[in-house]
């Protein structure tokens, strides 16, 4: 309407949402890495498993990694999504199996030096690392990437010389959410912003 097109004119400040604006929307595994005592199998078995019943995006980036090493997967029973980042499959196979954030994974269990710091390179490449713990013990990471569009650096230029400041918005962890933000070349970023993840 006429009247929408004059606020538009009024507009400081666009606020985008990082994954499927700012970035494909079509994130897929990067990195595999099993912690001591775990197999990479038996940690695929599980993510592919707890993922399985989530709709988020990089849920479905580790389905669809499982599905192409036609990794087992194993019914899941009681799942839910908990504040701050996680999954929780209360009965995956015989197991409680949890997932999510570093953050997350660190309010379950104690996280070693040497994992919080591969967490940390990988997440300054860009990459969202995610935790999945196995009866409380932790099990391994499985990194997630979501590359910027080709357009994104050109769009948020355009926005920029009309005056506008470009605010990206993700729930990636901090680190992850600048790396992108510095690819896409916006003016601030706001990580760690929560959304709701319907069950299945």
């Amino acid at each position: 309407t006429a009247v929408s097109l004059e606020e538009t004119g009024k507009v400081e400040i666009v606020a985008l949402d990082k994954t499927g604006t700012i970035t494909s929307g079509e994130p897929k595994v990067t990195d595999v890495l099993a912690a001591d005592g775990t197999s990479e199998e038996e940690l695929l078995k599980l993510a592919y498993s707890l993922e399985s019943r989530s709709e988020h995006p990089l849920a479905k980036a580790i389905v669809a990694y499982g599905a192409e090493k036609q990794a087992e997967q194993i019914p899941v029973s009681e799942f839910k999504a908990l504040p701050g980042n996680g999954l929780e499959g209360k009965k995956v196979g015989d197991a409680d199996v949890k997932g999510g954030s570093l953050k997350f994974a660190q309010s379950q269990t104690e996280i070693s030096e040497k994992i919080k710091s591969q967490a940390e390179k990988l997440a300054e490449e860009g990459k969202t690392p995610l935790m999945f713990l196995k009866n409380g013990i932790l099990a391994g990471m499985i990194a997630v990437a979501d590359v910027i569009r080709e357009d994104s650096p050109q769009a948020v230029k355009e926005l920029q010389n009309m005056g506008i400041e470009v605010v990206m918005l993700t729930g990636d962890n901090e680190r992850t959410a600048k790396a992108i933000g510095r690819q896409a070349g916006v003016d601030r970023v706001i990580a760690g912003v929560f959304r709701m993840v319907r069950k299945k």
